[in-house]
């Protein structure tokens, strides 16, 4: 295999144990032994191998005299398991293609001139801008010690997520909220104001999809037979919050709600990502609920601008990532039209949620907004 062909294998690998190994990072390793046999490895859950590990595993004697292709620097310490560059060398492979280097300061560079003073050849950069998209609320816990904070709103295409009653069912259908589910899945933590609780008495937790259910974290009180309970009580600044989340191997956060919570986000500039669902519908009023309360910014040369990094159909809606430009530059932006899932694993978004072209219908759209 080339090097590229490689490495994109082993960023599906890697995306295939995502929202599995938190507080450590997805990561995807191949191994292609000497008579070309391919073995593969993902990080497991937190305790378990890392990605080296389970392709050493996989590859047996097979490893030696062969090339290793890992998407993030093989770890150099040891923790609650051995060091990976000390196995890739016990086992003999002759050299190791490395997609980024790891930030965390444990590792930053060790592993690397482990495994050279060892006299493997190492090559780095190979796919470092797909793989820094794919990790990047890893890379950004280990560099700020602060969590990924994606805001996810659902929104109608004049831009108002609920009725001036209050009311938000229906605006988006079943395909985006099995996507939004899966983005709650690949969250440590989830955060909602208080009045949500109070309003909606959402239970925020992973259905449609499989995966574990985020820390709840309400800004300010919830009942004790609120379903959202048991949930962490914040009260203070948002900042602290995203230190205490951090703190407590939060990777990714996600922040959901109303237009209160999301203001205070986007205002104090700590959003990493925006996630809208938009659905084909308008309320065709001013006085339709807008995305976010508060004020916003008093002239043109004020306003906040951001990229695009994806737009992909999701049945009759549409999702649309956008981050700040710095931010987008950093990570690596995605074409539109193409999803990261889909971008990662093949077209996964089209099997699991139908074809990004088929029709709407009213029975495809159950379910409340946030839940």
């Amino acid at each position: 295999m080339i090097d590229t062909e490689a490495m994109q294998q082993a960023i599906e690998v890697a995306a295939g144990v995502r929202g599995t190994t938190s507080p450590n990072p997805w990561v995807g390793c191949v191994i292609q032994a000497e008579d070309g046999r391919v073995f593969t490895g993902a990080t497991q859950p937190p305790g378990g191998p890392h990605a080296e590990a389970v392709a050493l595993a996989a590859s047996g004697s097979a490893a030696r005299g062969s090339t290793a292709w890992v998407t993030l620097e093989p770890c150099s310490h040891s923790g609650r398991t051995p060091p990976c560059a000390d196995a890739l060398i016990e086992a003999g492979v002759r050299r190791v293609v490395i997609g980024i280097e790891d930030p965390d300061p444990r590792v930053a560079g060790a592993g690397i001139g482990r495994l050279r003073d060892a006299g493997v050849e190492v090559e780095i950069g190979v796919e470092a801008s797909a793989i820094r998209t794919q990790l990047a609320p890893y890379l950004k816990h280990r560099v700020t010690g602060r969590p990924w904070v994606v805001l996810k709103l659902g929104v109608s295409i004049d831009g108002r997520t609920a009725a001036p009653d209050g009311s938000s069912r229906w605006i988006t259908g079943g395909a985006a909220q099995a996507d939004a589910h899966r983005l709650r899945a690949h969250s440590d933590a989830i955060v909602v104001g208080a009045n949500t609780v109070r309003v909606d008495d959402p239970s925020l937790d992973v259905r449609h999809v499989t995966g574990s259910d985020p820390l709840r974290v309400v800004l300010g009180e919830a009942a004790v037979d609120a379903r959202v309970q048991p949930a962490l009580e914040f009260h203070g600044p948002l900042t602290e919050l995203l230190d205490q989340l951090g703190q407590r191997g939060v990777l990714q956060v996600m922040v959901e709600g109303g237009a209160t919570v999301a203001g205070d986000f986007h205002r104090q500039g700590l959003v990493d990502q925006y996630v809208f669902y938009v659905a084909p519908v308008m309320f065709g009023g001013s006085d339709a609920r807008p995305i976010f309360g508060g004020a916003g910014a008093p002239s043109i040369g004020e306003v906040w601008r951001g990229a695009f990094t994806q737009v992909v159909p999701l049945g009759g809606d549409l999702r649309i990532d956008v981050m700040a430009a710095s931010e987008a530059g950093a990570t690596g932006t995605l074409p539109v039209g193409r999803s990261a899932d889909a971008a990662s694993t093949g077209g996964a978004d089209e099997d699991r949620f139908g074809s990004p072209s088929a029709p709407f219908s009213t029975e495809s759209r159950p379910g409340e907004e946030i839940n």
